[in-house]
């Protein structure tokens, strides 16, 4: 078992992003742990060939022909702020 002393506010974040989340605290510790120690860091991922991006642009224009076009009006700064200036 580890264990931890952390400053204050950091313990304050980590509660209140456990108890937004609805998980005990150690638990949303435990999977940020996981998380962190389980992905590669971006120096040693490997970038994608010319093909491979082309076979996943492809996949992500497919059927986009199909998708609705917005109207002009959904992009204008009134529909971004509704809710506020």
């Amino acid at each position: 078992m580890i264990q931890l002393e952390l400053r204050p506010e950091v313990e304050a974040k980590l509660t209140a992003e456990a108890k937004a989340r609805g998980v005990e605290v150690e638990i949303y510790v435990e999977s940020l742990i996981e998380e962190a120690i389980s992905t590669t860091p971006l120096v040693q991922r490997r970038q994608p060939t010319a093909a491979e991006m082309r076979v996943f642009f492809e996949a992500m224009t497919a059927n986009s022909e199909n998708i609705p076009q917005l109207p002009d009006e959904a992009f204008e700064r009134e529909s971004f702020y509704r809710d506020h200036d």
